[in-house]
């Protein structure tokens, strides 16, 4: 089981790594604009000097196409370092990402998942992970839970090398749901 705490806070970040068994940090757009940082990179070199090198960290990218995700994917590399996931939302532009990215030989997050196909797919291109967002899933009337386990399935099923990182929670009940369907992260 892995906690990664979703934030692109500093003293937020320092204060769970020193008190919780954190795996990583994950961040998206939204949650880095929150915290106002006047350099990008620099924010997220400064997130990589907090957790090292032994935890991951996962930071989405905002183009639209293929051809500038991979850009942008190839900016994050450089300025911040190769080590890092690229968090690519899993649509039609997404899905090509995330095969160019893993045969470059990066580590992707395939984000914003809200279907089973969708997973799948993320799955079949690559994926290091995949995030299932567990309460926007049940806000649109399906079982968030139910998609883990199958994915879960999937992933055991025909031996492939990823792990369901479930995201978007309203509640502690929810976490727990998402880890006992087969979420191997949080």
């Amino acid at each position: 089981m892995e906690l990664l705490i979703d934030t692109a806070d500093l003293q937020s970040i320092q204060q769970c790594q020193q008190y919780f068994p954190i795996a990583g940090v994950t961040c998206n757009p939204s949650i880095v604009k929150k915290s106002a940082p006047k350099d990008f990179f620099e924010h997220m070199r400064s997130i990589r000097s907090i957790i090292g090198m032994d935890e991951s960290l996962h930071i989405q990218i905002i183009a639209k196409t293929s051809d500038e995700q991979v850009k942008e994917a190839h900016q994050i590399f450089e300025a911040v370092d190769d080590q890092g996931y690229i968090k690519v939302p899993v649509d039609w532009q997404g899905l090509r990402t995330i095969r160019i990215l893993k045969q470059q030989g990066h580590h992707v997050t395939a984000t914003a998942v809200y279907d089973l196909m969708q997973a799948y797919m993320a799955l079949a291109a690559g994926a290091d992970y995949i995030a299932p967002y567990v309460n926007r899933i049940g806000s649109i009337g399906s079982d968030p839970y139910e998609l883990i386990q199958q994915l879960s399935q999937r992933i055991d099923h025909d031996h492939y090398e990823c792990k369901i990182v479930a995201a978007s929670f309203h509640s502690v009940q929810q976490v727990r749901e998402s880890l006992n369907a087969g979420s191997q992260a949080v």
